[in-house]
């Protein structure tokens, strides 16, 4: 009688496919994965502490440090929240800089994304390309802020100062060439077959595990579930764009690959309207030098190039925060891995990691 042994395997904290210090625990029958347990803090900086020791206008550039691919992001679902507890209005121009600027960044995110993703699975040209495309981006950041990865683009109010001359047409330029670069993309994967049988039925979710696990952005809407901050609880002038979120069917690595492609074509539409009706006046609204919200609470979010990112902020009066909380699209769409890998191949899990794009800056905090 043939006996079979469990293996218990250590993937990470230091291993190329976890794109950051964390660890997976597989437990193997053969080269199928049993059960599994996620592990992470390898990367825990104490942000959300550190909150409670810099004034509001400090911290915003400490939200960079989160999702470090998504900078400008972390920044904007930051000062919305201070704003929406001091009731503070933005003006328009400086909300059409901020939609363009975080759309960009979406694209920059889903770029970096979709190289690293295609190389672990085996693809090695692709990255070369992305990153290419991305370098485009992170002039224009540099451009308006000094900063190409951590920015620190905007200001509690709006805007520290008004874009450049030839910002418009760097961003026009980028927005009108980047489709064609995106349907190369689309002619070497979405039909190769190693990449298909690398992909699809691969990693699985239902719309009602992801629903019940909280997950959000891409890891969800590859569900089926069409759910995006900027649709659902518009924040800015997102109700202002017109512009489509892609969803998938079964919820495999494939759709997930699908909605991200997708969504990139559609940040260029945003951007696109937001150059169009572009508004002149200015760039940040009359402020206090000094910060000091009302005692009160606050939970603002939005969406992310990873899914909702939100904050709850907890002001005593003073000018620093009493209590921050950060809801990480990352750390909670990782709740989903275990339903995704059990069942699967060890060497699918490499490309279910890469399939839920985890930064482990916003993981660990």
């Amino acid at each position: 009688m043939v006996q079979v042994r469990e293996i218990v395997v250590n993937m990470g904290p230091q291993h190329p496919s976890t794109h950051g210090v964390f660890r997976i625990k597989l437990w193997l029958d053969g080269e199928v994965v049993v059960k599994s347990e996620p592990i992470i803090g390898y990367l825990h900086r104490g942000v959300e502490k550190l909150a409670e020791h810099r004034t509001y206008a400090q911290f915003t550039p400490i939200t960079d440090r989160l999702d470090y691919l998504a900078a400008i992001s972390n920044e904007l679902g930051w000062v919305e929240a201070v704003e929406k507890l001091m009731g503070i209005e933005v003006p328009q121009r400086a909300e059409y800089i901020r939609v363009i600027l975080t759309e960009l960044t979406r694209i920059a995110s889903h770029l970096v994304w979709l190289g690293t993703h295609a190389l672990d699975i085996g693809v090695m040209t692709l990255v070369l390309y992305c990153f290419r495309e991305r370098e485009h981006i992170l002039d224009i950041f540099e451009m308006v802020t000094g900063g190409r990865l951590t920015c620190h683009a905007f200001r509690i109010g709006g805007l520290p100062q008004d874009v450049p001359e030839g910002f418009v047409d760097k961003v026009k330029e980028f927005v009108e060439v980047f489709p064609k670069y995106l349907s190369d993309y689309h002619k070497l994967l979405t039909n190769n077959r190693i990449w298909l049988k690398r992909t699809k039925n691969v990693g699985i979710i239902t719309a009602k595990d992801a629903i019940d696990l909280g997950l959000s952005g891409p890891s969800i809407r590859g569900s089926g579930v069409k759910w995006d901050v900027r649709k659902s609880n518009p924040y800015s002038v997102y109700s202002k764009f017109d512009f489509i979120v892609p969803t998938g069917e079964v919820g495999d690595v494939y759709d997930r690959y699908m909605v991200r492609m997708e969504e990139m074509r559609q940040s260029c539409r945003i951007i696109e309207q937001a150059i169009k009706s572009l508004p002149s006046g200015e760039i940040c609204a009359k402020v206090p030098k000094v910060i000091k919200p009302p005692a009160g609470e606050v939970y603002h979010s939005i969406e992310a190039p990873k899914g909702e990112l939100g904050y709850y902020i907890v002001s005593d009066g003073s000018t620093i925060p009493y209590r921050v909380r950060i809801r990480p699209p990352s750390f909670v769409n990782l709740q989903g891995i275990s339903k995704m890998i059990e069942g699967q191949l060890v060497a699918d899990v490499v490309a279910v990691i890469g399939s839920l794009d985890i930064v482990l800056g916003e993981i660990d905090r």
